[in-house]
Protein backbone atom coordinates (compact mmCIF):
# COMPACT_ATOMS: atom_id res chain seq x y z
CA UNK A 1 0.00 0.00 0.00
CA UNK A 2 1.37 3.49 -0.93
CA UNK A 3 0.06 6.52 1.41
CA UNK A 4 -2.71 7.22 -1.05
CA UNK A 5 -4.32 3.56 -0.36
CA UNK A 6 -4.07 4.58 3.23
CA UNK A 7 -5.43 7.28 3.24
CA UNK A 8 -8.35 6.05 1.36
CA UNK A 9 -8.96 3.76 3.45
CA UNK A 10 -8.95 5.52 6.51
CA UNK A 11 -11.30 7.94 4.42
CA UNK A 12 -13.88 5.12 3.99
CA UNK A 13 -13.63 3.67 7.79
CA UNK A 14 -15.92 6.97 8.76
CA UNK A 15 -18.87 8.58 7.27
CA UNK A 16 -19.51 7.69 4.00
CA UNK A 17 -21.90 10.27 1.88
CA UNK A 18 -25.25 9.66 1.47
CA UNK A 19 -25.70 10.89 -1.72
CA UNK A 20 -26.06 10.45 -5.57
CA UNK A 21 -22.42 10.54 -6.13
CA UNK A 22 -20.45 9.53 -3.04
CA UNK A 23 -17.58 8.28 -4.80
CA UNK A 24 -17.21 11.77 -6.23
CA UNK A 25 -17.45 13.40 -2.91
CA UNK A 26 -14.75 11.02 -1.42
CA UNK A 27 -12.63 11.27 -4.76
CA UNK A 28 -12.92 15.49 -4.23
CA UNK A 29 -11.77 15.32 -0.07
CA UNK A 30 -8.78 13.11 -1.49
CA UNK A 31 -7.88 15.44 -4.28
CA UNK A 32 -7.96 12.69 -6.82
CA UNK A 33 -9.99 11.81 -9.30
CA UNK A 34 -13.15 9.58 -8.86
CA UNK A 35 -11.94 7.07 -11.53
CA UNK A 36 -8.72 7.11 -9.40
CA UNK A 37 -10.69 6.02 -6.19
CA UNK A 38 -12.35 3.54 -8.20
CA UNK A 39 -9.28 1.70 -9.56
CA UNK A 40 -7.48 1.96 -6.66
CA UNK A 41 -10.58 0.20 -4.30
CA UNK A 42 -10.68 -2.55 -7.30
CA UNK A 43 -7.13 -3.15 -6.46
CA UNK A 44 -7.31 -2.76 -3.43
CA UNK A 45 -10.00 -5.83 -3.59
CA UNK A 46 -8.20 -7.68 -6.41
CA UNK A 47 -4.78 -7.92 -4.34
CA UNK A 48 -6.95 -8.89 -1.20
CA UNK A 49 -5.94 -5.68 0.89
CA UNK A 50 -8.92 -5.50 1.50
CA UNK A 51 -11.48 -8.26 1.41
CA UNK A 52 -14.52 -7.10 1.56
CA UNK A 53 -15.87 -3.35 1.31
CA UNK A 54 -19.32 -2.67 1.95
CA UNK A 55 -21.56 -1.43 4.77
CA UNK A 56 -21.16 -2.87 8.21
CA UNK A 57 -25.00 -3.59 9.81
CA UNK A 58 -26.15 -4.20 13.78
CA UNK A 59 -27.39 -6.91 12.13
CA UNK A 60 -29.24 -7.85 15.39
CA UNK A 61 -30.37 -4.43 15.56
CA UNK A 62 -32.28 -5.52 12.03
CA UNK A 63 -33.51 -9.00 13.96
CA UNK A 64 -30.66 -11.45 12.93
CA UNK A 65 -28.06 -13.06 14.24
CA UNK A 66 -24.03 -14.04 13.94
CA UNK A 67 -21.07 -15.38 15.51
CA UNK A 68 -17.66 -16.54 15.04
CA UNK A 69 -16.75 -19.75 14.47
CA UNK A 70 -13.41 -21.83 14.95
CA UNK A 71 -12.56 -25.28 12.76
CA UNK A 72 -9.60 -27.43 13.35
CA UNK A 73 -8.52 -28.24 9.59
CA UNK A 74 -5.43 -30.67 8.81
CA UNK A 75 -3.06 -28.45 6.21
CA UNK A 76 -3.70 -31.09 3.48
CA UNK A 77 -7.42 -30.16 3.63
CA UNK A 78 -7.42 -26.24 3.81
CA UNK A 79 -8.22 -25.31 0.43
CA UNK A 80 -10.84 -27.74 -0.54
CA UNK A 81 -12.38 -27.05 3.27
CA UNK A 82 -12.05 -23.09 2.72
CA UNK A 83 -13.70 -23.90 -0.48
CA UNK A 84 -16.66 -25.70 0.92
CA UNK A 85 -17.51 -22.95 3.89
CA UNK A 86 -16.80 -20.08 1.66
CA UNK A 87 -19.66 -21.53 -0.85
CA UNK A 88 -22.35 -20.43 1.87
CA UNK A 89 -23.65 -16.98 1.59
CA UNK A 90 -24.30 -16.88 5.23
CA UNK A 91 -20.32 -16.75 5.88
CA UNK A 92 -19.61 -13.35 5.95
CA UNK A 93 -15.87 -13.42 6.19
CA UNK A 94 -13.36 -16.52 6.81
CA UNK A 95 -9.48 -16.30 7.62
CA UNK A 96 -6.71 -18.86 8.64
CA UNK A 97 -5.37 -18.61 12.05
CA UNK A 98 -1.65 -20.27 13.20
CA UNK A 99 -3.54 -22.21 15.77
CA UNK A 100 -4.93 -25.88 16.85
CA UNK A 101 -8.05 -23.65 15.52
CA UNK A 102 -6.36 -22.86 12.31
CA UNK A 103 -9.96 -21.75 10.47
CA UNK A 104 -12.41 -18.98 11.62
CA UNK A 105 -15.21 -17.46 10.17
CA UNK A 106 -18.24 -15.27 10.81
CA UNK A 107 -22.14 -16.27 9.92
CA UNK A 108 -24.43 -14.12 9.72
CA UNK A 109 -27.67 -15.01 9.43
CA UNK A 110 -31.08 -13.64 9.32
CA UNK A 111 -32.07 -15.66 12.80
CA UNK A 112 -30.32 -17.15 15.71
CA UNK A 113 -31.62 -20.70 14.35
CA UNK A 114 -30.17 -19.86 11.23
CA UNK A 115 -26.14 -20.56 12.95
CA UNK A 116 -27.43 -23.75 13.79
CA UNK A 117 -28.47 -24.81 10.85
CA UNK A 118 -25.31 -23.43 8.80
CA UNK A 119 -22.92 -24.57 10.88
CA UNK A 120 -24.35 -28.31 10.86
CA UNK A 121 -24.78 -28.42 7.14
CA UNK A 122 -20.46 -27.20 7.38
CA UNK A 123 -20.22 -30.06 9.55
CA UNK A 124 -21.79 -32.47 7.44
CA UNK A 125 -20.02 -31.38 3.80
CA UNK A 126 -17.05 -30.95 5.57
CA UNK A 127 -16.60 -33.86 8.32
CA UNK A 128 -15.09 -31.50 10.62
CA UNK A 129 -16.31 -29.97 14.20
CA UNK A 130 -17.29 -26.53 13.98
CA UNK A 131 -17.03 -24.75 17.39
CA UNK A 132 -19.67 -21.59 18.13
CA UNK A 133 -18.97 -18.66 19.43
CA UNK A 134 -21.35 -16.21 19.68
CA UNK A 135 -20.60 -12.71 20.69
CA UNK A 136 -21.42 -12.02 24.22
CA UNK A 137 -20.22 -8.34 24.77
CA UNK A 138 -19.31 -6.13 21.30
CA UNK A 139 -16.29 -3.80 20.97
CA UNK A 140 -15.03 -1.65 17.95
CA UNK A 141 -11.46 -1.94 17.25
CA UNK A 142 -10.94 1.36 14.53
CA UNK A 143 -7.77 0.36 12.47
CA UNK A 144 -6.42 3.51 10.93
CA UNK A 145 -3.19 3.49 8.99
CA UNK A 146 -0.77 6.10 9.12
CA UNK A 147 -0.67 8.17 5.73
Amino acid sequence: MDELDRRIINYLQGDFPIDNSPYQIIAQKLDISEDELLKRLDHLLENRTLTRFGPMYDIQKLGGSFSLCAIRVPANRFEEVTQIINSFPEVAHNYERDHDFNMWYVLATESLAQIDITNQSIEDKTGLKVYNMPKIQEFFVGLHFQA
